[in-house]
């Protein structure tokens, strides 16, 4: 929309959309929020964004102080001082950015709004300063910052100071990692050169209008620069999405809710969670490990049964108020692997899941629940947002494995998967990992890496598909039914020897039968592990991760000639302190708790999961 003025007061009675030049009466096209009927979103200033976004009443300007103006004493055409005093006649602002506290949804908030009308919305020194107080005043009130971004680069008339306000905005966003502090990104229309190569870009969520662009060089420079034309869509949200950069792309009358959703993001502590834990309704004097008697062929075809709830059914079933989000913020948002952050019987969390599908297109579409590098990275990211909110992890595991392609191969997926691992082991937020369906490999453990391993009862959880162990010993695919045997991958037998630490129920005859039912019984226990997760010390939740892990494989007996490697490597009790055998980083955790959790029987495992 065009609307023009050099008055900030004057309000003309119509407005022209740029895109589709259809005019609008002016009160429609606020009742709109400035958003034409052809999807197009017009700009909007520093004050009218800040009265869309906080609540009514909860608006309260935050002076700034303005930096030293003309350092240089830059002159062009005017004098760079003349060039300020006309910007802030014609816009109303000291500054290209106008900065509040308030609540949106009722969370408290610090907003930091940029201007595109005061000299292109360009990064000088006083808009570093605010940007960075903004974050400053967050960071003493304990409270989210939530950037709206508009700019066309950093200002050429302070050259080289212009320049260091990318890194002292970047420092102040570090200050508010450091301090588990959410930063929120909202990209419109366009933002450019130094904001996109610093704070726009930092934050720990990255939203956009639609058609927002961003991006360093503008279309332009780069087109005069390579010479090239540049393709339909460039550097616009829908493309940025797709690419893995942003989280996701909203109209702008869907911003509130979804911020509110985000801003809302809390830790219960300790000893306060009190989620209702009533009994799942099942029979009770079944066997949940196996209720059909299944073999373990059978559970195999039984975890790939196509009705059978996935990830994002389970989603919808077991979190309220799911956001999910999108990409690795380096080269794609991998489909069969979705993550965000929703909430379990009142405590956020971060869901992260592989997505297979139901019909041939939505498994097509969804890669078969074999993810990519950028589906790992993507995981990684999520955990790592995870770590700085203090909230839990919790996975839900269906895949025949990490896909196996060439582009996959050449853009890292075993180096991905390994930094999951590492990334895992180290997290200090509890970790719950099921295993609904197909637990397939390295693909399948790099979700896997938990404090609490549960398994739905005709879950398989192995190291390769029985069809590829056939294909491989027996030299004969027909064999794969004797290779599933031999691999004891059902639930039954991954419960006897402690790989999963307790096994799911399902309906009769498979989770496929009763979706409903069968995420209520998932929701059941992992909130059930999550509230015994919940009470355990840092220290200790890792140490005994640590423990968990480092059991697995190792000698039941005494190697000959250990004790000249300083201390016994293995021993017939578990139990035992790993002190010097543990994984690096825990040596410093081996004198405040047991390392290894309580290997239960199968019987008593099962037993528990079906009271509850």
């Amino acid at each position: 929309m065009t609307h023009t003025s050099e008055s900030p007061q004057a309000q003309p009675a119509w407005v022209r959309c740029t895109r589709c030049h259809a005019i609008t009466y002016h009160k429609r096209f606020e009742r709109t929020l400035g958003v034409c009927s052809c999807g197009w979103h017009a700009p909007l200033t520093a004050p009218e964004r800040l009265t869309q976004l906080l609540d009514p009443g909860s608006h309260r300007p935050l002076s700034t102080d303005r930096a030293a103006e003309d350092p240089l004493g830059f002159v062009d055409t005017v004098p760079y001082p003349q060039r300020l005093a006309r910007a802030r006649t014609r816009t109303g602002l000291d500054q290209a950015v106008l900065c509040a506290s308030g609540t949106i949804g009722g969370w408290p908030v610090v907003v930091a709004v940029m201007d595109f009308r005061f000299l292109g919305g360009s990064l000088g020194c006083s808009e570093g300063e605010a940007i960075t107080q903004a974050a400053e005043r967050a960071l003493r009130g304990r409270v989210p910052l939530l950037m709206v971004t508009a700019s066309g680069g950093a200002r050429m008339q302070e050259g080289a100071l212009s320049l260091m306000q990318m890194a002292k905005a970047s420092q102040a966003l570090g200050d508010l990692d450091r301090a588990g502090l959410l930063a929120v990104s909202l990209i419109t229309d366009p933002t450019y050169g130094g904001v996109a190569a610093s704070f726009a870009t930092l934050a720990d969520i990255i939203l956009a209008e639609p058609g927002a662009r961003l991006g360093f060089a503008g279309p332009r420079v780069i087109e005069q620069t390579i010479r090239q034309p540049l393709p339909e869509g460039f550097q616009t949200a829908e493309l940025l999405l797709r690419q893995g950069l942003i989280d996701d792309v909203r109209p702008r009358a869907g911003l509130r809710p979804l911020l509110t959703r985000l801003l809302g993001v809390r830790r219960v502590t300790a000893g306060s969670w009190d989620p209702p834990r009533g009994a799942p309704p099942v029979d009770t004097a079944s066997d949940p490990v196996e209720p059909t008697g299944a073999d373990a062929w059978e559970t195999v075809r039984l975890a790939r049964h196509p009705d059978r709830p996935t990830t994002l059914d389970h989603i919808a079933g077991m979190f309220d108020g799911f956001q999910e989000l999108h990409g690795d913020r380096i080269s794609g948002d991998c489909p069969a692997i979705v993550g965000g952050i929703g909430e379990l019987a009142g405590q956020s969390v971060v869901v992260i899941g592989h997505q297979k599908g139901h019909h041939s297109r939505e498994l097509a579409a969804r890669n078969f629940g074999m993810a990519t590098p950028d589906g790992y990275r993507k995981a990684a990211r999520l955990m790592r947002l995870a770590q700085k909110l203090r909230i839990p992890v919790i996975t839900l595991i269906d895949t025949p494995g990490a896909y196996p392609g060439r582009e996959a191969e050449e853009r890292g997926q075993a180096q991905a998967i390994a930094e999951n691992l590492r990334l895992m082991a180290g997290l200090t937020v509890p970790i719950v990992a099921v295993v609904t369906g197909e637990g397939g490999s390295g693909g399948a453990l790099a979700l896997g890496v938990a404090d609490r391993v549960l398994a739905c009862a005709h879950a398989v959880y192995s190291v390769i598909s029985p069809e590829g162990c056939a294909a491989i010993v027996w030299k004969d695919p027909a064999a794969a039914p004797a290779a599933a045997a031999a691999l004891r991958l059902d639930s039954a037998a991954l419960l006897e020897i402690g790989v999963i630490d307790a096994v799911i129920p399902e309906p009769a005859g498979g989770a496929h039968n009763d979706p409903v039912l069968a995420t209520s019984l998932v929701r059941a226990a992992v909130v059930d592990a999550l509230g015994e997760l919940l009470e355990l010390p840092v220290t200790e939740l890792v140490r005994a991760r640590a423990g968990r892990f480092r059991a697995f494989g190792r000698p039941t007996v005494e190697p000959a000639g250990s004790a000249e490697l300083g201390g016994s490597v293995g021993s017939t009790d578990l139990a035992g302190s790993v002190g010097s055998a543990g994984s690096a980083g825990t040596d410093e955790l081996a004198d405040t708790a047991d390392p290894v959790p309580d290997r239960r029987t199968p019987e008593r495992a099962t037993a528990e999961t079906v009271s509850r």
